[in-house]
């Protein structure tokens, strides 16, 4: 519930970077700043010898530089969609990843990969979360706006982050493995926001709390609480738990930011949450 909470959260600071930080100048930033945050665990649960400790980060090394070329086309099309979408919105259509990645074990399974198939819920969760996500962003005139249409292709790359994480974080060590893609997302995001964006002393100085609370508190904590949390948790319960983070989302919108929410899309996300209740909680019969 905490790391729920802090990820709800963050959609507001990363909405109100706007002002600060160019979205891939921010991204990186907070990136790298999360990397670092977790190399002190990195030094605290290392192994006894040199060589012990080396050879755990060359194992992590592709497997973190797969992971973080996917996390940075994700975070950066979360980021940029929210310049033009309201940080209660971005969260809901982020965590449609929650119904894709179940349906994307469905496919792999019917390919002929090792995976968890899709059941009733499954189904039924998808059905509630599309009608959901036509309430939320399709308007009254059938028009979808741009931020909404890139929150949703993040999503896809959430769904494909998780399914990379899942298949490499038995392999190797988790703590290197996130230290490396975040490493790389930070890298990639800089590469392309110094050149093109703004960046400013002055900016750091008005925005470094935004940049500190979504660099050590959404990168670096709420990940360490997501692994110590996930040790007695299932998977199913555990995902059900951090897509509260939609909720969270929502509230930090309309009591910082003043957003509101119209019927039409508070209908969208109720059934969204639905959706993602049910695609969690229903169990193949």
């Amino acid at each position: 519930m905490t790391t729920a909470a802090i990820w709800g959260f963050a959609f507001v600071a990363q909405r109100v970077s706007f002002a600060s930080f160019g979205p891939f100048t921010f991204n990186g930033l907070r990136f790298l700043l999360g990397a670092l945050s977790l190399v002190g665990l990195t030094l605290i649960f290392k192994p006894t010898g040199l060589s012990t400790e080396q050879a755990r980060w060359k194992a992590a090394f592709l497997p973190g530089a797969i992971a973080g070329a996917v996390l940075f086309s994700a975070a950066n099309l979360q980021q940029v969609g929210l310049s033009s979408t309201t940080a209660g919105k971005a969260a809901f259509l982020t965590g449609f990843y929650i119904l894709l990645v179940p349906l994307a074990g469905l496919l792999l399974t019917r390919l002929g990969h090792r995976s968890t198939p899709g059941h009733f819920g499954v189904w039924l969760g998808a059905f509630l979360g599309l009608a959901g996500l036509f309430f939320l962003s399709v308007n009254e005139d059938f028009s979808v706006g741009l931020g909404d249409v890139l929150e949703l292709v993040g999503a896809v790359f959430w769904s494909v982050h998780i399914l990379v994480i899942d298949r490499y974080s038995g392999q190797v060590d988790p703590l290197k493995l996130s230290v490396i893609q975040f490493v790389v997302c930070g890298v990639l995001s800089l590469m392309v926001g110094l050149p093109t964006e703004s960046f400013t002393l002055a900016g750091l100085q008005t925005g470094w709390i935004l940049l500190a609370y979504a660099g050590i508190g959404s990168v670096g904590i709420a990940y360490t609480l997501q692994v110590v949390g996930q040790r007695g948790v299932a998977p199913g319960p555990a995902a059900l738990i951090m897509s509260l983070e939609t909720v969270f989302a929502a509230f930090g919108g309309w009591l910082i930011l003043g957003e509101t929410l119209g019927p039409r899309e508070l209908l969208g996300c109720a059934l969204m949450l639905a959706g993602m209740v049910v695609a969690q909680a229903v169990k193949k019969s």
